[in-house]
């Protein structure tokens, strides 16, 4: 029997890819409002509560109180805001992140969906804490940039209308959002120092890690990290570790339209590079929120991504 399905927010950018990559499958049976009930509180408690699954793609506030309305029935929950992604009960929609991550998900009530940012640095940090290479202290800095459709409709709508910089640096405050999921689930003891931008393409993400291997633990090579990282990730479906070395140009779009992300170990003998290329909509968005769905509903965490 098909599952239903609600997206609560899906014509915001992640719900509208989300819905578009679940409304041919005839395994869910998606619940969908008129447009003039989307916003209606009754409305959308009727929806969330006859849903087997409700995809939550809102504001934060607006997914607390989503959460707050299914908490006595049982509804299950997978949340692409930043409300709950380290919240106690929530559990961490990275399926790739440790093991037993994706059983974990699939027996959960409540998933919270990774932000894009932190799937390309934790993807990079957490096989590396596992392994012993990168102490739990050490001071770690995170590089990135974002296809413009991160920001969401209204910066959209300025790069539509050209009115955007061609390219910018934001959150230097040390503030962002993203900064708690990625100290949690790093498994690091001090916050990284973070610094996003947004270049003048529409999708795509490259983050990068670089490292003092002196700072690290015994000292280790480039070679030990891409091992660590390649051991971690064998046959992921969806993650890739590319041949260890300089690969030249490193394209930010390389993996759009997929779920996929692809990871790099660059450097020399005493520093190194990690850099992680995904798709900000695919991969950082709502290709994961598809692949947690898969996971939750017991289908191949595949379906509808190929």
């Amino acid at each position: 029997m098909a599952q239903k399905i609600f997206i609560d927010g899906e014509v915001g950018t992640t719900g509208l890819q989300i819905a578009a990559r679940l409304e041919t499958r005839g395994d869910i049976d998606l619940i969908r409002l008129d447009e003039s009930r989307r916003k209606d509180r009754n409305a959308r408690a009727e929806a969330l509560d006859a849903a087997d699954i409700a995809i939550l793609c809102l504001p934060d506030d607006a997914a607390r109180e989503a959460a707050q309305i299914v908490a006595g029935g049982d509804t299950r929950l997978l949340d692409a805001s930043t409300a709950h992604r380290v919240a106690p009960d929530w559990v961490y929609g990275f399926a790739e992140m440790t093991a037993g991550q994706a059983q974990a998900i699939a027996g959960a009530r409540f998933v919270a969906n990774p932000g894009c940012y932190p799937t390309g640095a934790i993807g990079l940090i957490r096989p590396l804490r596992e392994a012993g290479l990168l102490p739990a202290d050490l001071g770690v800095s995170i590089n990135a940039v974002s296809g413009y459709t991160g920001g969401g409709k209204a910066l959209i709508a300025e790069y539509d209308a050209g009115t955007a910089p061609k390219g910018f640096v934001y959150g230097t405050g040390q503030a962002h959002k993203h900064l708690p999921e990625m100290a949690q689930y790093g498994l690091l003891d001090r916050a990284p120092i973070f610094v996003p931008s947004v270049g003048n393409f529409a999708q795509g993400m490259i983050v990068q890690v670089p490292l003092h291997l002196a700072d690290l633990a015994d000292t280790p090579t480039p070679g030990d990290l891409h091992g660590a990282l390649a051991a971690h990730y064998a046959g992921s479906q969806f993650v890739t570790v590319a041949p260890l070395g300089d690969p030249g140009r490193i394209d930010a779009e390389a993996m759009n339209d997929t779920n996929g992300m692809t990871l790099y170990v660059c450097g020399d003998a005493t520093r190194a590079v990690l850099v992680a290329v995904l798709d900000n909509l695919g991969k950082g968005a709502s290709g994961a929120a598809v692949q947690n769905l898969n996971l939750m509903l017991g289908v191949d965490p595949a379906t509808g991504l190929t």
